[in-house]
């Protein structure tokens, strides 16, 4: 419409749509503002070992990146990250940490917390109940170089019951809300469906062991203490803080396992199994291999179970 002047009017019904198109514009704009965390980005996540990265996954699902410092295989109580991995760290939101004693976590905070003054840090066993590391009588010859347990901690091998792992899943829980807020649901449901999951463990795993008689196993590297004590069972270790036995210590280890009828010596695959060996030979053995920093949890709990019956029976 033109008027006398020759100047154009905008229509009514043309400015009612550019007034709309505004108003949503506006509505998505601040949508996308109402969360600390874009929904298009994930949320970077560093475990500090393997079993740690199970809780962060299934917890926190398809909202994080999970990364892990100690690798496959390697020993979480002389591990050094590499600097990709602290690069890696430098860009995380969360650090989720054993705080147990395992000693790469007690050597390198500091230094985490320097390198990222705004991480987060999810202390996976707090509320845990833990046990002291067992010490051995006699002192140890000639580190193994493998690294070693300090004197005085606590096992730091408490994610080896599904009661503790229910601890450890509330723990991420409740970290990961404190990092994203706007998905604390999210994060809750799937923390429940995992606790569900992890109680029928339990209960599938006394199952297996009540028939038991003979209730004690022998491991190499003394990581299976919480689990023994969970179900009453007996641990016997052959050496304790990573180091080699010395002929005497052996001596008595095999004498222990010849009066308990033992024939299997368990090992770990981050440590030597040299020894394990060579007291599996002398008592006409053999040596099995449970892993105690699989990331597979519920699986390595059910292959481990089935482990210690078959050695018990």
């Amino acid at each position: 419409m033109d008027t006398a002047s020759g100047s154009k009017v905008i229509s009514p019904i043309v400015s009612f749509r550019i007034l709309n198109a505004l108003l949503l514009l506006l509505i998505m704009i601040n949508l996308q503002g109402c969360s600390r965390v874009p929904t298009s980005r994930k949320i970077q996540v560093v475990a500090s070992i393997e079993p740690l990265a199970y809780f962060v996954d299934r917890v926190g699902g398809d909202r994080v990146s999970v990364s892990v410092m100690v690798p496959p295989g390697g020993n979480p109580h002389s591990y050094e990250p590499t600097p990709k991995q602290m690069e890696r760290l430098g860009r995380a939101a969360l650090f989720v940490k054993a705080g147990s004693g395992v000693e790469f976590e007690l050597d390198w905070m500091h230094r985490f917390l320097d390198l990222n003054r705004t991480l987060a840090v999810c202390d996976a066993s707090t509320g845990a109940p833990l046990i002291p590391m067992t010490i051995s009588e006699e002192e140890h010859e000639e580190p193994s170089g493998t690294g070693s347990h300090r004197h005085g901690q606590d096992d730091p091998h408490f994610w080896l019951t599904p009661r503790n792992a229910r601890t450890i899943a509330a723990n991420v829980e409740r970290s990961l809300s404190t990092v994203d807020p706007v998905n604390r649901t999210y994060y809750a449901a799937n923390r429940a469906v995992l606790d569900k999951e992890l109680q029928e463990l339990d209960a599938e795993i006394r199952e297996r062991l009540s028939g038991l008689k003979n209730r004690h196993f022998l491991v190499f590297h003394p990581a299976w203490g919480y689990y023994a004590g969970e179900y009453g069972l007996e641990q016997i270790a052959a050496e304790a803080e990573g180091k080699t036995l010395t002929p005497v210590q052996m001596t008595k280890v095999i004498e222990k396992a010849r009066a308990e009828r033992i024939r299997v010596v368990f090992v770990s695959p981050q440590f030597s199994t040299t020894q394990a060996e060579a007291i599996a030979r002398d008592i006409g053995g053999v040596t099995v291999m449970v892993d105690p920093l699989s990331r597979d949890y519920q699986q390595n709990l059910r292959k481990a179970t089935t482990a210690f019956v078959r050695s018990m029976r």
